[in-house]
């Protein structure tokens, strides 16, 4: 999953008119930097499901891990497409980010324990995964799937001065 720059647009009916576009590679530092983002993911029947996660940016894509019959991950089985989102609740200050993808299955054992040590090195040593038969196993919580999600759209919002929006299109 290349991090190719994507074409970044302001959109002046929501920012400032001293706002610029913020370029991708500072979306990415702050995707990376985040702590806590939440997935959104569509039931069965339609109805959204939204859910804290944590998770690391790498090979492009945002990644989280869910057990395999959670909830989000029995959502993503009959709909892949989400939205994850990260920020501040702040309403004058801070940058807030949306991502747009698909959710695809990680399985590559080389791949999982590259990024269960970017887990580790982000959350500490109680995020410790083994990586065995394509899953992160944790020794206290079991196993876990673990999912990117490359963005096909993201967008972010600027709060304080200058406000602004930009969007980031994929190709």
């Amino acid at each position: 999953m290349p991090d190719k720059e994507p074409r970044a647009e302001l959109d002046a009916r929501y920012s400032d008119e001293r706002a610029t576009a913020v370029p991708w590679s500072d979306a990415v530092t702050r995707l990376a930097e985040a702590e806590v983002y939440w997935l959104t993911t569509v039931r069965p029947d339609g109805r959204p499901h939204v859910t804290p996660l944590i998770g690391v940016w790498a090979d492009g894509a945002l990644h989280f891990c869910t057990g395999a019959h959670e909830r989000k991950a029995q959502n993503l089985r009959g709909n892949p497409h989400v939205v994850l989102t990260t920020g501040s609740n702040a309403l004058r200050e801070g940058y807030d980010l949306v991502v747009e993808g698909e959710a695809v299955r990680v399985g590559d054992e080389p791949r999982l324990r590259r990024l269960a040590g970017a887990w580790e090195a982000k959350y500490g040593a109680e995020w410790h995964f083994d990586v065995r038969d394509g899953v992160f196993v944790n020794p206290g919580a079991g196993e876990a799937v673990v999912f990117a999600v490359p963005p096909r759209t993201a967008f972010g919002f600027g709060k304080g001065e200058p406000y602004s929006q930009t969007r980031w299109r994929f190709s």
